[in-house]
């Protein structure tokens, strides 16, 4: 059973009820979500084009990787092409994935694409909204001190900067 709770923009909420072969059935409440993206962009000297991005949800800014919602039918590696443009000013030559995972199981069904750009031109940045972002380009060693001192607190930004820096790729 389905019963939609919400619909917003960029989300459904829906309370659910999963039934369990002789048990009790569970109800949750599930937000859909479309998926998103997370980039790594690595320029050629190899520092790395972060983002320190106000979120208005936890009232502070993060310092963060690009990433962004995919629009409906929109491939993700073409959102992460639309979103690193958007969002740094930078271009891809070359963007390959490197990781999926899912953000938040327990309530969410929003799965996250992560890719590695690399080849960078720099293009200008096209923020949408009332985005307020702010475009850094940290040394990989200066992001490495940084994620293990614990600087970095986004989600996406340590598991995808971790997963980079322990050279599973």
């Amino acid at each position: 059973m389905r019963k939609q709770l919400l619909a917003a923009r960029l989300f459904t909420v829906e309370q659910r009820v999963f039934e369990r072969p002789g048990q009790e059935p569970v109800t949750r409440d599930v937000i859909l979500h479309p998926g998103a993206v997370v980039i790594l962009p690595i320029l050629d000297d190899r520092r790395i084009v972060m983002i320190r991005n106000y979120r208005y949800t936890v009232e502070s800014e993060l310092w963060e990787l690009p990433a962004g919602t995919r629009e409906p039918d929109e491939e993700p590696i073409e959102t992460a092409r639309r979103e690193l443009e958007e969002e740094t000013g930078y271009r891809a030559g070359q963007i390959r994935p490197l990781m999926e995972f899912y953000t938040t199981p327990g309530i969410c069904t929003e799965r996250m694409y992560a890719f590695l750009a690399t080849d960078l031109t720099e293009v200008g940045q096209n923020l949408q909204g009332a985005e307020r972002i702010e475009v850094e380009v940290v040394d990989l060693a200066d992001a490495r001190d940084r994620l293990l001192g614990g600087d970095f607190i986004d989600g996406k930004t340590i598991a995808v900067l971790g997963r980079y820096l322990l050279g599973i790729e």
